[in-house]
């Protein structure tokens, strides 16, 4: 147990901030789950739950720099950060895909496949993680893991994006297609950070049998 632990789980801001960011999650699918299953005709009669949640979106998203910020900082490292950060972060991301790719104005945009996809490698990277440190090895997460994190918030938010704002023709054809290229990025991105964690794996467990 580090000294920040024995301090109290919410004793220091980075923890605090974890968990507002995860109580804001909740808040997010709360309105989707009550504003959610509309028509795009439906939203342009009304756009302030989508508004709100798309500002939502961007404040819980963005807040995920501030704990880390903050953490590191103050070399603030306790054993609840390590897993409550990261699980936020995939609580806000996975959560956030399952509602809009069954939503209507939002299924079009983001396959159920993606999102199937994206879930099995957040399961394959989880587990790998979880055997390679029981080995007493480090596992952290690389730069394409956190370029997969970013392309992923872009993609939501800017589904989100979509329907909070008025737009016309012209434009509302443009970001549609600056969205679905974001999505699909988010499919690639994630598939290649699975591989390369694929890979770290195999070399970890060859030095570990050598």
């Amino acid at each position: 147990m580090t000294p920040a632990d024995r301090d109290g789980v919410f004793a220091h801001w980075p923890n605090r901030i974890t968990m507002i960011r995860f109580a804001g999650s909740l808040v997010l699918f709360a309105i989707f789950a009550v504003w959610g299953d509309v028509s795009a005709e439906q939203i342009e009669q009304g756009r302030a739950p989508f508004l709100v949640a798309f500002w939502l979106f961007v404040v819980v998203a963005a807040t995920d720099y501030l704990d880390g910020y903050l953490a590191r900082r103050d070399q603030i490292i306790t054993a609840f950060g390590r897993i409550a950060d990261p699980f936020t972060d995939k609580v806000l991301i996975l959560g956030s895909m399952v509602y809009l790719c069954v939503m209507p104005w939002s299924a079009d945009r983001l396959p159920a496949t993606y999102v199937v996809v994206i879930l099995a490698r957040e399961f394959l990277v989880t587990g790998l993680r979880g055997y390679i440190e029981s080995l007493g090895r480090e596992f952290p997460a690389d730069g394409f893991g956190k370029i997969k994190m970013i392309v992923q918030s872009l993609a939501v938010g800017g589904l989100i994006w979509l329907e909070a704002f008025p737009w016309g023709d012209w434009w509302l054809n443009f970001w549609d297609v600056v969205v679905r290229g974001l999505v699909l990025l988010t499919l690639v991105t994630t598939i290649g950070s699975g591989i390369t964690y694929c890979l770290r794996t195999r070399d970890i467990l060859s030095e570990v049998d050598a």
